[in-house]
């Protein structure tokens, strides 16, 4: 088991189940979109936030994204760890189909690549990870933002990284600077100018 010192914020009671049987920590889920209107939920969330910190761990579709930015919001400066888990077409064993979007939610992801994500975000881990900090500039140096081929650019970051393709150039940072490091993104970035050179 991973201890974590963090509250995990998911969105569904699968998810939670599958959550406290990897980590020794608080789990909340979310409800889906009923944390819109739960305000005692939110102002736990809030307080959590601002003391002990929360990390958001929602599906990679568009709701997951609309919940996690709702987390932000309410965590009024509070600290939030994003941790994104990839983009795998499948379905969960309880569903009779898979989701709207085809992928597998949490509940649905492997326990390795779940300790994984964890991992890369530092959680768990008794002395976070240092890394050398991936900022905005760099990224618009790097042609993955402000370019007329940026967009195309993140898409292949996002597919290298596991990473859902709508997330924004903020959530991009934000994962590149927990998970990934300063030394791995200009690996990557290599990689993607020899590609576009052949």
């Amino acid at each position: 088991m991973i201890h974590v010192d963090q509250a995990i914020v998911v969105e569904g009671k699968y998810d939670k189940i599958k959550l406290k049987h990897l980590v020794d920590g608080l789990v909340i889920q979310t409800d889906g979109f009923r944390i819109f209107k739960d305000r005692e939920k939110s102002a736990l969330i809030r307080k959590l936030a601002q003391t002990q910190g929360v990390v958001v761990l929602t599906d990679s579709d568009t709701a997951g994204l609309v919940i996690r930015n709702y987390i932000q919001s309410i965590a009024h400066g509070g600290r939030v760890i994003n941790v994104f888990i990839p983009e795998i077409l499948g379905k969960e064993k309880r569903k009779e189909k898979p989701s709207k979007a085809g992928f597998l939610g949490v509940e649905g992801i492997s326990d390795e690549i779940l300790r994984k994500r964890l991992q890369q975000a530092g959680i768990g881990c008794e002395q976070p990870i240092q890394r050398t900090p991936v900022t905005k500039y760099h990224l618009y140096e790097d042609g993955l933002s402000g370019g007329g081929n940026s967009k195309n650019r993140r898409k292949w970051l996002f597919k290298q990284l596991g990473l859902p393709e709508y997330l924004s150039t903020n959530h991009l940072l934000e994962y590149l600077n927990h998970a990934v490091g300063y030394e791995e993104y200009q690996r990557l970035i290599q990689l993607l100018k020899q590609e576009e050179n052949q």
